[in-house]
Order: C-alpha cells, then structure tokens, then sequence
C-alpha cells in the first residue's frame, strides 16, 4: 500500500469532521439573525443549538455497534446522507419547530463524524498515530469552527443564511464521494486474528473478540472515572465554544455582532493550534510516561482559574478571556483517545461512542440549562450581566465536582483495560 494512503484516508474523514464542526458551531454566529427572524429567547436558543447535539447523542449507542460491525465507511456513509437532508431542511424552515427538527435530523447525520474515524484509526494505526490522528481530526474541527464564524458573517449579508445550508449540503455530497473512495472496507475479524490496515499491516492490532453490547464498557472502572469529565467539562467546553461565548461577548462584553464574529474566530483559530499542539506533544509525553490522567489532573484547575476570572471580571471579560477558558480546557479531550487505546479494538467503537454519547449529551444539558438559568434570573430581577454570571457561577460549581469525583477516584491498574500489544 502506498506511504500516501494513509494521508488520504485522514483527510477524508477530516473534511467530514470539518463540515459536521461548522454546522454545529454555525448557530453561534447565526444566532443574532435567527433570534430577530424567529423571535427567539435565551432558552429557545439554547435548545436550538443543543438540538442538533440531542439528534447526535441520540445515535451515539446503535453507532457504537454499527462501527464495529459494519465498520467507518459504511456507517459513515450512510449517516452523512441524513446530514445532507438536514442542511436543506434547515435552509427552508419556517418556524421554530422546523428549525428544530431540522438540527435534530443534521446531528444525527453527522454523529459519525468523529467515531467513525477514530474506530477506524484503532485498528489501521500504531499507537501513537491514534493520538495524532486523535488531535488533529479536532484541528480539522476547530478549523470548521473558524469558518463558521468570521467567513459566514461575511456571507450572511452577501447570499443570506439560507443559501448557506444549501453549500453546506452540497459539500457534504463532495465529502460522501471522498470518503466513498478512499476508505478501507472492513472485514469481519476472527479471535485473536490480525486485522489489515492501512499502513499494509504493520502496527496492527491482535484483535480479541468482545462481548456484544455495552456492559463491558460500562463497567469498566476507568472508564466511569472519566464519565463526569466527559460530560461535564467536555461537554462544557463544547457549549461555550459553539453557543455561549458569542452571546456574552455580544450581551455582557458589549460587542457588536461583527465584532462578536470576530472574537468567535480568534477563539477557534486558538483552538485550532491547541490541538495541533497537543497533536505532537501527547504522543512525546505519553513516551515519558505522562499520560492523559496526569495532564488532566493538572492542567483542569487552570480551566477552572480562568473561568472563575470571567465571572469576576464580567464586561470586561471578552473574547481573549474565553480563549482561554477554552484552550485550557482542551485538556479533557485526551480522554477520548485514551478511552479508545483502553479497550480492545474490536470494542473501540463502542467506548468510543459511549464516551461520545456523554459528552454530547452535556453539552445539550449545558447549553440548554445554561439559557433556562440566564432566562430564570432574568424573570427574578437580575439584569442581563448578573444572569450570564450566575449561569456561568453554575456551570463552573459542576465542572469543580466533576474534577474532584475525578482526582478523588483513581482505579489502580488491574481495574483499567489493558489493550492489546502494538505489533511493529
């Protein structure tokens, strides 16, 4: 096989993570123009945007099986065809509901974003190719981020935020014919046999067959140590980052939407070097024996330092601030990958999108209750700066128990899962 292939599979998949990152984000940048079009709350917002992460937890269990089964390309396949018919049914919405459901409809789409490739990097790549691959499939993501911000600002005014979702599915079709073409098929692998891959077979993984279902993953000790991160600060991050951190800046920093735009680009564009980052340091520090535990146990509380700064600070605390909350907090995402390297490869796709199913589930809980908070305070008296800080105040609180509940349980090594030896 040759030493492209490889490359080209990861840019498949990352153009399709690239799309599904600037559809989740895009309502972030879009939400001045749909609040004054639809005559939106906070909370309907809220539930808009974490629409499109109830459709993808929703998949996340049956996805999980379907990987490991049918394997990335298929599945992939199939999903990105309903994410398709949600761009265009978010483009001609009418009413709240329609956008709604249509949200729903893409995230179910594009669930398979993520843990499709991932599923396949387990069993294609070595070891520490996975943490690469892990780290830049997010820098693909972070670069959809950026493009949803700054560059759909300055083709609202010009096209209209329809036609918008008609490129976007028009993209995700080119993306289908890519992925259709490069992606490996996936046999079905008995016991302890030896899975062919993408790099012609070296660095491949024995692979031991699992129980069916979920139980195995569900049990595992080391994977509900990292359960309440997965939901809370990752899903957190999430929120803030695609929802949230536009809104402050525009209704507490006193930004314009223009300049709420552009803070939403400087976040991400700082996310996307987080994770190209942390794409050639985790494998350098995982060779050192510092792995995603240690920086997680570290590297949280300046997350939580920062955050606490934003509440404090209040109108001064604009986009730089929420920069820094979000790259400090990309920490939590080297869970993912140590989820997947925990367990068989023939279960990665099931651990992959279990933990998948928290995170996104926090983030429909953050974002929607962290509006249902700003509207309560609201209704009580508080002014608009007041409600953003308590909402923030809370989800700050969950965040801190879900990093003690983490520091305070540490599984020793016979209750982690033990993956099967790289071969080289």
């Amino acid at each position: 096989m040759s030493a492209i292939r490889p490359v080209a599979i990861f840019l498949a998949f990352a153009l399709a993570y690239f799309l599904s990152a600037l559809v989740r984000a895009i309502t972030g940048t879009l939400s001045p123009t749909l609040t004054h079009e639809f005559g939106l709350g906070s909370a309907d917002l809220g539930l808009l945007a974490g629409g499109y992460f109830l459709g993808f937890a929703a998949l996340q269990l049956p996805l999980g099986t379907w990987l490991d089964r049918y394997g990335p390309r298929r599945v992939i396949l199939c999903c990105l065809c309903l994410a398709v018919l949600g761009c265009l049914a978010f483009s001609w919405a009418t009413e709240f509901t329609m956008l709604l459901a249509a949200r729903v409809l893409a995230g179910v789409g594009l669930s398979a974003c993520l843990m499709a490739p991932l599923t396949g990097y387990r069993r294609w790549f070595p070891a520490h190719w996975q943490l690469r691959a892990n780290a830049w499939m997010l820098m693909a993501g972070s670069l959809g981020m950026v493009a949803s911000t700054l560059p759909v600002q300055w083709l609202i005014p010009v096209w209209g935020w329809r036609p918008i979702f008609w490129a976007l599915a028009g993209l995700l079709v080119l993306s289908i014919a890519w992925i259709a073409y490069q992606a490996p098929g996936w046999a079905a692998t008995p016991d302890n046999a030896t899975a062919p891959g993408a790099n012609g077979g070296h660095a491949l993984n024995a692979l031991a067959k699992p129980a069916p279902g979920y139980a195995e993953v569900w049990r595992s000790p080391y994977f509900r140590r990292l359960a309440p991160l997965g939901f809370i600060s990752y899903g957190g991050l999430i929120a803030m980052q695609t929802l949230w951190a536009a809104p402050w800046m525009e209704r507490v920093a006193g930004y314009s939407a223009a300049e709420a735009a552009s803070g939403l680009f400087a976040i991400n564009v700082c996310m996307l070097l987080s994770f190209w980052s942390w794409g050639w340091l985790a494998p350098v520090l995982a060779r050192r024996g510092i792995g995603a535990e240690s920086l997680i146990t570290w590297g949280l509380p300046l997350a939580l330092a920062v955050l606490a700064g934003i509440v404090v600070a209040g109108p001064k605390a604009g986009a730089g601030a929420w920069a820094a909350f979000c790259v400090c907090s990309t920490v939590v995402t080297l869970a993912q990958p140590a989820v997947a390297m925990a367990f068989p490869a023939g279960l990665a796709g099931r651990a992959l999108s279990a933990f998948n199913l928290l995170i996104f589930s926090g983030v429909f809980c953050v974002q929607w209750g962290y509006g249902l908070i700003i509207d309560i305070g609201l209704r009580a008296g508080l002014d608009t700066v007041g409600a953003f800080r308590v909402a923030t105040t809370v989800f700050a609180g969950c965040v801190l128990v879900a990093y003690i509940g983490f520091c305070r349980y540490k599984p020793d090594n016979r209750e982690r899962p033990t993956p099967p030896t790289q071969l080289s």
